[in-house]
């Protein structure tokens, strides 16, 4: 009977009776606690796993007692056995239990039949605990399931089965992962403790640690670990007791996920298949994660084969271009750029066609190349922007575009800025910084009307073209951030153009839409000199 024994109340006014109950009790392998009156009982029941209450109390009835206790929510699970030789009639034993008793005894009882009460009473309520305990535990794997799949970095991932983990069991958890890049990552967190510990691990320890649990054809798997062997295969670990080890991948080849408990916080067959479940839903969360990412790498490899593989050098211009997706996007845009040769300059271009997805990475592809071709044949910029609006109509129906071509003299410094609803040029010399060339409609509209202003570009100074995802935030307005793109850009006008470039993508940060920016500046080739010449003209 040890393995039920448990902590028991037992209440009774009568000292003696308590004595001969007690022992029996305690023979059995019980632990017991004595009360002898109704409130000392109420005082002492929330430690207790089972009660043994006389009806017969001096202060108020078993009946008052067993009722208070059953109507508190923190002890109404606690079963009461009322125990009575006085009430023993039919309507006292209905009585009691229709006041919450779980089993009437009427005395005097046989040791036997009071053990045996007892036994069946606590084998109930641990399964009722047990029971509670599972569909709680369950509860939070659906609320810790959710973040995982919610989760849109491994990071995320990472810390939601970590901290989910933590909680579900409520002991230190360790989430192990493999990066795309084939780095080991590790998140530990602890019940009540916000936040996790991240820390890195040699490439190839995720499998190490799925070896010690999974075949080669196996794709889920889980075992205790004693405490020297999780140690031998991890010996820096946060966990340095025996181990609750479950991996999981999706199919044989793929890699591993793996969540680490301290095998404390594991009380049976229910919670081996619990954690079971929750190492499933990472790995087809990682699976998930991993296979966006490997779309997102092949379909930006495909975006960046429409942009052009660097710039033409053009004596009396430096240029820096610069091309970011957005960090969380799990599709490519439509923003692209070029700059080609004129004459005595250079033809800059900046565009965005809407959307974010292959088919607008395609149109813009499209664009860019007829773009190409209408400048080789001499077209000026304000009969470029209509031929390529006339593409858009003609084989894109409902697609928008903005586009900016600015037409830059290297040697006088004169620009033709030829504008389609795109963002106005940022002009930046020693006085400071200012946007030139705004408005014009967009491309792909019945009507064309480009917006043509002329600018001057000084020795030393520095044009910078950009889509709206540089300076776009749903959390900003637009005009803040144009200010503050201003001030800036200000701030480096002196530097190199490859820093000035640096400087203002590091001070906007990880944006939410693709960037695409070309800054162009012109460096002063000496008066009377011809491009391309060290003689004068």
């Amino acid at each position: 009977m040890s393995e039920l024994a448990g902590s028991l109340l037992l209440v009774d006014d009568d000292e003696a009776k308590r004595y001969v109950l007690a022992t029996w009790l305690r023979r059995a392998g019980h632990t017991v606690t004595e009360a002898a009156t109704g409130q000392d009982a109420l005082n002492q029941v929330s430690a207790a796993e089972l009660v043994l209450l006389d009806v017969n109390l001096p202060d108020m009835s078993g009946f008052e007692v067993c009722r208070l206790i059953k109507s508190d929510p923190r002890t109404a699970a606690i079963p009461v056995i009322q125990v009575s030789a006085t009430a023993t009639d039919v309507a006292d034993r209905a009585h009691g239990l229709t006041q919450g008793a779980d089993a009437y005894l009427v005395e005097p009882t046989e040791p036997a039949e009071l053990l045996a009460t007892v036994t069946a009473a606590l084998r109930y309520f641990r399964a009722r605990q047990r029971a509670e305990r599972t569909a709680a535990m369950l509860a939070e794997l659906v609320s810790v399931t959710l973040g995982i799949n919610a989760a849109e970095t491994f990071d995320g991932l990472a810390a939601a089965a970590a901290t989910g983990a933590a909680r579900i069991f409520a002991t230190h958890a360790v989430m192990t992962l493999e990066m795309p890049d084939g780095q080991t990552r590790r998140t530990s967190a602890s019940p009540g403790i916000p936040g996790v510990v991240r820390r890195g691990g040699p490439p190839g320890l995720a499998g190490q640690v799925a070896d010690r649990v999974l075949s080669p054809r196996q794709a889920t798997g889980i075992e205790v670990v004693r405490a020297a062997d999780w140690l031998g295969i991890m010996p820096d670990s946060t966990l340095r007791a025996d181990v609750c080890l479950a991996v999981a991948r999706t199919k044989p080849g793929r890699p591993p996920a793996a969540i680490t408990i301290d095998h404390s916080g594991i009380a049976g067959e229910e919670d081996m298949q619990i954690l079971r479940q929750l190492v499933q839903s990472v790995a087809l969360g990682v699976e998930a994660l991993r296979s966006s990412a490997e779309e997102h790498l092949v379909a930006l490899t495909l975006q960046r084969s429409f942009l052009p593989a660097g710039l033409p050098v053009i004596p009396g211009m430096l240029m820096a271009y610069r091309y970011f997706p957005a960090s969380d996007q799990a599709q490519v845009g439509g923003d692209f750029y070029e700059a080609l040769p004129w004459r005595d300059g250079v033809l800059v271009v900046i565009g965005d066609v809407q959307g974010h997805s292959l088919a607008a990475a395609t149109v813009m592809g499209e664009l860019r190349h007829a773009l190409r071709a209408f400048v080789s044949e001499g077209h000026l910029p304000t009969a470029v922007t209509g031929l390529v609006n006339e593409v858009l109509r003609r084989f894109y129906p409902g697609i928008i575009a903005t586009l900016c071509l600015m037409l830059a003299d290297s040697v006088t410094g004169e620009l033709m800025i030829v504008n389609c609803g795109h963002m106005p040029v940022l002009l930046v010399d020693g006085s400071g910084a200012r946007y030139v060339g705004e408005g014009g409609l967009m491309l792909g509209l019945t009507r064309h009307e480009p917006h043509v202003e002329a600018a001057v570009l000084p020795a030393g100074g520095t044009a910078l073209l950009f889509t709206d995802g540089l300076v776009e935030d749903r959390r900003v307005l637009l005009d803040d951030n144009l200010e503050k793109l201003r001030a800036i850009a200000a701030e480096a006008a002196e530097a190199d153009v490859e820093a000035f470039a640096n400087h203002v993508m590091s001070l906007f940060g990880n944006r939410e839409d693709d960037v695409a920016m070309i800054a162009v500046r012109r460096t002063n080739p000496g008066p009377g000199l011809r491009r391309g010449s060290d003689t004068p003209a």
